[in-house]
């Protein structure tokens, strides 16, 4: 029988934390309590959408199964502790789509599975125009438009917000944005990213002193504003 989520958690305290949250929502759930079961259970089909993924697993490091179970279509949303930017960073670089930072609010917990959910559901499709908040971008035109009107953005600033949008309510690392945009050989110029960044705001935010459509994770990357993408 097809899983919405699978829980990855050996401490049965935050496991019925879990549990508890997902019972209320209605979506269906398997629960594992290693990296052994918890790649058994990634492995039958249909498989669960979205796997809640604790790092500190009894029998492997849980980053050391990040790859496994995105290869086998899974999203994976890293329950992580306050001051672990290091391990987020690792974790989202290994192809984890979020992270949730311990101790967590439910309804933020479920907000980000609903949306990795919507994701996982949603086009397929590689477009080559999308709706965000706001504005839209199409890849072909090399256009944007927000509110209507048409905005200039150059090359590089272009490329972000296509990046950005490809992802959207997903965290991107610094250093996946700057392999994507800028290449390899810059994947460590923090300094451009965020050049670019605040560039960009200016020219796609109402207020970029406030910016509400590029969100900032500190020490982690960037994520655009919206759950799901859309194509116009």
């Amino acid at each position: 029988m097809h899983k919405d989520v699978l829980i990855v958690e050996d401490e049965p305290a935050i496991r019925r934390l879990l549990v508890g949250a997902l019972d209320r929502t209605g979506l269906t759930y398997a629960e594992a309590s290693t990296a052994a079961e918890a790649l058994l259970l990634a492995a039958v089909q249909p498989h669960p959408l979205v796997a809640l993924l604790d790092l500190g697993l009894p029998d492997r490091d849980g980053l050391e199964i990040i790859p496994q179970l995105v290869e086998a279509g899974l999203a994976v949303i890293v329950l992580t502790a306050r001051d672990a930017t290091d391990e987020k960073v690792a974790a989202l670089d290994l192809g984890a789509d979020d992270f949730v930072t311990k101790p967590f609010d439910s309804a933020e917990l479920l907000a980000r599975i609903r949306s990795a959910l919507r994701r996982k559901t949603g086009s397929r499709a590689d477009p080559q125009r999308r709706v965000f908040e706001g504005g839209t971008i199409d890849r072909e035109a090399h256009a944007v438009t927000i509110g209507g009107g048409a905005v200039a953005l150059t090359p590089r600033e272009f490329d972000l917000l296509w990046a950005l949008c490809e992802k959207p309510g997903r965290v991107l690392t610094h250093r996946t944005l700057l392999e994507t945009v800028w290449g390899v050989a810059h994947r460590d110029d923090v300094d451009y990213l965020r050049v670019a960044i605040r560039a960009l705001r200016k020219k796609v935010e109402a207020d970029p002193s406030r910016p509400k459509l590029i969100i900032n994770e500190p020490g982690v990357g960037y994520r655009l504003a919206g759950s799901a993408p859309r194509v116009a």
